[in-house]
């Protein structure tokens, strides 16, 4: 599980970011809201954790920012504030959930264990990028026609689309759509099996989206339908 960090004071950023990643979790920490909207545009994240009062851009900033771009990544926000109304604001702006300082690590990992849960149980009837849409529950793909898709395929194609513009890994792609299951043979030709069924499919439905990449390296899902292939 990736999560981003934003917290400005240095020994909380780091006593948090020791914390997650003595539980097994993988932590990008920053300092400031911008540099929080940079890496969520260009990063893959399961949680996001901001603090709201940071230089540069505030967390509730920062969150609006995010929302406004698409990405519905869970996001807890932190605050010394302890009044109602800071919790509505960050609620409105789209926090799934709110921490006040100080706070007990222990009450942390839960709520970031129950943002996971609620991930893992949150499944997109229909997503669309450019003029491509993917039925998550029919897993059929459509442009100027449509194609049906395998599983592996289906839940790879979903992964892509919640991820668009965004470059991941083969080890990131290996991971959240196989999970725990084992494979015969090597994970990074798994994947790239995958992506060469999805391209092909793609390109036989007149698709105005594509995926960049190379064996072994990062993908990304680019969408032409505004700037011409």
């Amino acid at each position: 599980m990736n999560i981003l960090l934003a917290e400005d004071t240095i020994e909380l950023n780091r006593a948090v970011t020791q914390v997650l990643t003595m539980q097994g979790y993988t932590v990008d920490p920053v300092f400031d809201g911008q540099a929080a909207c940079e890496h969520a545009a260009s990063g893959s994240y399961d949680c996001m954790i901001f603090d709201i009062m940071m230089p540069v851009k505030d967390g509730i900033t920062a969150l609006k920012e995010i929302r406004a771009s698409g990405d519905v990544t869970p996001v807890i926000l932190l605050t010394a504030k302890a009044e109602i109304d800071d919790r509505v604001e960050g609620l409105d702006a789209g926090a799934d959930d709110y921490l006040t300082k100080p706070f007990a690590m222990k009450e942390l990992l839960a709520r970031v264990r129950s943002q996971e849960r609620r991930k893992a149980s949150y499944t997109p009837t229909d997503l669309t990028l450019g003029s491509v849409r993917l039925s998550v529950s029919e897993q059929e793909l459509s442009a100027r026609n449509s194609i049906r898709l395998s599983t592996r395929e289906s839940r790879l194609m979903e992964y892509l689309m919640l991820n668009a513009e965004k470059e991941l890994s083969t080890e990131t792609l290996f991971s959240h759509v196989w999970g725990n299951e084992e494979v015969e043979g090597d994970p990074e030709e798994a994947v790239w099996i995958y992506i060469s069924y999805l391209r092909q499919k793609l390109m036989s439905i007149n698709a105005d989206i594509g995926i960049e990449g190379l064996k072994g390296g990062s993908f990304v899902l680019r969408d032409y339908s505004s700037k011409g292939k």
